[in-house]
């Protein structure tokens, strides 16, 4: 678990491509610079989580940047994992979000890391976990990120249409246990991108939806959360070294 306060981190302004100007989190390498990852956010939003994984990220070299999905929305942007019908708030708020301009708005997060002055290289990927997981896959196939890791991304298997189009380096992270995402549409997933270079498929024996998330005491699980950062992890200093 990382404490983002600890690191270097400040408010980054970006636009979408509708002229919408909306915030995110970045967060900054000790050693000041590196290449970019874009971290998109769960159904609670950019939550204290979400900025965890944007220390970890920073942690291993990179300018991380978590943009808010939710600022088009009315109603609430941040939901604590750990309160009172959390769940059933993070539904009502992902419910109001447009699904396509959420999509659009992470490529302009990407686009936007590009240009972000400590991004030395150009060069930025995307991650994303649950709502996020779906996003990053659709920012794979809508654009040129330089990797995309989509961890139990449950708009992924109905959106397998647009696997071809998905150049990248990529890697799936999923649960056997997980309530959202059945074994039939894993296995669709791992289909549609068996035998392609440079592509990763995971899946961990125990775990619910959402087991990265160590807030979230109804589906983190420990074992395989450390299992699949380390596959995540290696993947990255293989696809795109920091």
């Amino acid at each position: 678990m990382y404490a983002p306060a600890m690191v270097n981190s400040r408010e980054e302004h970006i636009r979408g491509d509708d002229g919408h100007a909306f915030n995110g989190y970045l967060t900054l390498p000790v050693s000041g610079s590196g290449s970019g990852m874009v971290v998109v956010q769960e159904i609670f939003g950019v939550t204290d989580y979400i900025k965890d994984v944007c220390a970890r990220l920073s942690d291993l070299g990179y300018v991380a940047l978590a943009p808010d999905l939710y600022s088009r929305i009315d109603g609430e942007s941040v939901i604590d994992e750990r309160s009172e019908n959390a769940l059933p708030r993070a539904f009502g708020s992902m419910q109001k979000l447009d699904m396509a301009q959420a999509a659009r708005d992470s490529v302009s997060a990407v686009e936007h890391l590009r240009t972000v002055a400590e991004v030395t290289d150009g060069r930025a990927g995307i991650i994303g976990f649950c709502l996020g997981g779906g996003m990053a896959f659709m920012v794979a196939a809508a654009s040129e990120p330089d990797v995309a890791v989509c961890y139990y991304g449950s708009a992924i298997p109905g959106n397998l249409d647009k696997a071809a189009d998905v150049h990248c380096p990529v890697l799936f992270q999923f649960g056997d246990a997980d309530v959202y995402i059945t074994a039939e549409q894993r296995a669709a997933v791992e289909k549609a991108f068996e035998g392609r270079p440079h592509t990763e498929f995971h899946l961990h024996h125990g775990p619910n939806h959402a087991f990265d998330n160590h807030r979230a005491a109804m589906f983190h699980h420990p074992e395989a959360a450390a299992a699949a950062w380390k596959q995540t992890v290696a993947f990255l200093e293989r696809e795109f070294p920091a």
